[in-house]
């Protein structure tokens, strides 16, 4: 948005000394390594998935050409990537001083926020591993996600196949082979989610089995946060990463998503990666910036990180849909990494688009609701900017702002933004008609809740609310205070380098806080915030914190003052994220007439012991087993399991009002004996199985406990799960 002149750099210190190790001052080794350090997790998931989904595309998704490729991809890849990375700038200077944000002080970071930075990643992943879940039995997202990298690591290829040969062809009407995130489309099953996350989760078992897939969430938790830290560098400064990044840590959302297989974390590595990659790309664009070319070959690596979080995600296409404006500044501005970060992002998201046609085609019409207003929103953009390009192509420079009215009014419309979408509930109750599932499940968790029941309600009014339990109040005001000045700055051409983290940002939460587009229990739904809306909150903040104490330094209030203003700040930006997590309070009594409490699932273990049950279970299913099962909600949770991590042909018989006809059982028993299988009932229940005759017993009794299903207020509790299964075989 820096439309007063063609884009300027800001922020870094001295290009040339980060892009080849050489300066007109001392080399600033720990800020080079900081730097190179916040893009590795991402050039090296890019040099995954960039060899090995067309390997899955065409059936060869195997341990050997994967890797064999991906390491071919990451020998060009990683050292391009890193080869031209700027040094962050040592301090917040450019925030305070935007009138000479084109030449920041040389000086050199610092080693103390580097280490801080890898020991809030380190000290974070190895909680995670500590209170990782076992969520492999399908229920939610997670489980979906491993169970297709279960298949995949096996088989290497999609779909999967029914196998009806397996269960006879007398009663092929009979059977339905579709369960919960898995359709049946044809003779086949598609896996209803994008393939970005079970081809990484596929590597770790490939490397370790299946314990080594349920440790990869925390491993790309803290890979998240060492990016987010090294965006917070270049865009506020090294000193105030740690604290970012600790902010960010703390919160219930970010340590949600890394202890199950949740898509938000490698995303966040992928979007925070791309952004850091667009800043050094732009800052290598002045004079004596190193070689000619590094800003082009970082703009088209950046466009391919941000391009590729479609294929992890779908809901990627919206959160880079800022792009399409930005490149054309870009263009309009003649810089040259315009064109390189086009074809970077085409690039990455023709990924995500063809895993979508072609392997999720039924889950991209099952979210037709929200997939089309999005697409129609980016062709929108996509026409606007193509139409004002050669409008404006023959100007000597872009349309300058002149006056204050433009830049006032968008820092206004940022705090009027905020306040509206703190006011909402207040004011408006969201209702839309979902599904019938959908809405049973809604009214289910209002029932738990003791909330009147009103399955058409959404909860979208209270998405700011949501933030607020996770971050806490100060973080949004000194967000919206930085996003107001900010936005003044980039329309006066005075920090560029926040133009496309901030109208990507905005762009981000606005959408998200006016539509969330997710079952709205806690602590499921606050997964929405974690790519985005939490480190847009958090950096902006920081940034924020960094401005107010520069305002104080230059008005006479250094020393003590802006030291205390300091504390409160860091206070301000860790303590509300840790109340919520840690579930801290008092309540009267004790000796001091007062008592701190804790009530919290940051210390609970959810969905263990899940995989030592499916283990024992697959192990008690005889071989040469085709696996029929005659419960519903069994049948939901267990057919891929059976399928993928059992390896037999399993199906369920189509649903009816009651259980299955005894004949009609029996008739499809002696269709897969003349199949030269061994048939097996399953069910919830013995006396679900004891019509058939035969032997029945016990291969499932699992215990354990899943995360809350909370509506008004963060989740502090975990409900308990309990799990059975009964197996009929024949008798000899």
């Amino acid at each position: 948005m820096s439309v007063g002149a063609r884009p300027e750099t800001a922020g870094p210190s001295a290009a040339g000394a980060a892009d080849s190790g050489h300066a007109t001052g001392p080399p600033d080794a720990a800020g080079r390594l900081f730097g190179r350090l916040s893009v590795l997790p991402a050039l090296l998931v890019m040099s995954w998935l960039l060899a090995g989904f067309p390997l899955l595309l065409i059936g060869h998704f195997t341990p050997v050409l994967t890797l064999v490729l991906s390491v071919l991809v990451a020998i060009v890849l990683v050292p391009l990537g890193l080869r031209w990375i700027s040094s962050p700038s040592p301090d917040a200077w450019p925030a305070r001083h935007p009138e000479n944000a084109r030449h920041p002080k040389q000086e050199r970071t610092p080693w103390w926020p580097v280490a801080a930075v890898l020991a809030v990643a380190i000290v974070f992943g190895a909680d995670q591993v500590i209170y990782h879940s076992q969520f492999i039995i399908v229920m939610r997202d997670p489980a979906s996600y491993f169970q297709f990298a279960e298949w995949i690591s096996r088989h290497g290829s999609l779909p999967i196949p029914q196998d009806r040969a397996a269960f006879g062809g007398a009663h092929s009407s009979s059977f339905e082979f579709a369960s919960f995130a898995y359709y049946q489309v044809g003779n086949s099953v598609v896996p209803q989610f994008m393939a970005g996350l079970p081809m990484v989760l596929a590597g770790a078992m490939w490397t370790g089995g299946a314990n080594a897939a349920l440790v990869a969430a925390p491993v790309l938790g803290a890979a998240a946060l060492l990016t987010f830290g090294g965006l917070v560098a270049r865009l506020v400064g090294p000193r105030w990463a740690a604290l970012a990044v600790l902010a960010l840590a703390l919160s219930m959302p970010e340590q949600f998503t890394s202890r199950s297989n949740y898509s938000e974390p490698l995303t966040q590595i992928l979007f925070l990666g791309g952004l850091c990659l667009v800043i050094d790309s732009l800052n290598r664009n002045r004079a004596g910036a190193g070689r000619v070319g590094g800003d082009r070959v970082i703009a088209a690596i950046a466009g391919l990180a941000l391009g590729l979080t479609v294929l992890v995600r779908i809901d990627g296409a919206s959160d880079i849909l800022p792009m399409a404006p930005y490149c054309g500044l870009l263009l309009l501005g003649r810089r040259r990494q315009a064109l390189p970060l086009i074809a970077g992002v085409a690039v990455g998201a023709a990924y995500g688009l063809i895993d979508g046609l072609v392997f999720s085609r039924p889950y991209l019409a099952t979210n037709k609701s929200s997939l089309v207003p999005l697409a129609l929103a980016g062709a929108l953009v996509l026409v606007l900017t193509l139409v004002a390009l050669p409008l404006l192509w023959n100007r000597d420079h872009l349309p300058e702002v002149k006056g204050r009215w433009l830049p006032d009014a968008a820092s206004a419309l940022a705090v009027l933004v905020v306040l509206a979408f703190a006011v909402r509930p207040y004011v408006q109750t969201v209702r839309i008609a979902s599904t019938k599932a959908a809405e049973q499940a809604i009214a289910g968790y209002q029932r738990a809740n003791h909330l009147p029941v009103d399955p058409t309600r959404t909860y979208a009014e209270q998405t700011m609310h949501w933030v607020f339990w996770y971050v806490g109040v100060p973080v949004v005001i000194l967000a919206t205070v930085a996003a107001a000045v900010l936005t003044r700055r980039c329309l006066r051409g005075q920090a560029s380098s926040w133009t496309l983290p901030l109208i990507t940002f905005a762009w981000t939460i606005v959408t998200f806080l006016y539509r969330p587009g997710i079952t709205p229990d806690q602590p499921w739904a606050s997964r929405r915030l974690v790519p985005a809306v939490l480190p847009g909150f958090i950096l902006l903040a920081v940034w924020g914190s960094s401005w107010l104490l520069g305002w104080l330094n230059e008005h006479g209030y250094a020393g003590v003052p802006s030291i205390g203003s300091g504390i409160v700040l860091a206070a301000a930006l860790v303590l509300p994220p840790s109340i919520t997590t840690f579930g801290l309070g008092v309540k009267t009594g004790g000796p001091l007439g007062i008592t701190l409490t804790a009530q919290s699932v940051a210390f609970e273990t959810t969905y263990g012991g899940e995989l030592g049950a499916v283990d024992g279970m697959c192990a008690a299913i005889p071989k040469h087993s085709s696996v029929v099962i005659v419960d519903g909600p069994i049948a939901d949770r267990f057919t891929e399991i059976i399928r993928g991590m059992c390896g037999d042909p399993a199906a369920r018989v189509t649903p009816s009002d009651g259980p299955p006809d005894v004949s009609l059982m029996r008739s499809i028993v002696q269709g897969i004996q003349q199949a030269g299988r061994r048939p097996v009932l399953l069910a919830a229940t013995a006396s679900e199985l004891k019509p058939y005759g035969g032997l029945v017993r016990k291969v499932m009794s699992l215990t354990t406990t899943m995360d809350g299903s909370i509506l008004m207020e963060p989740a502090r509790t975990t409900h308990p799960l309990q799990l059975t299964i009964w197996m009929w075989e024949p008798a000899p």
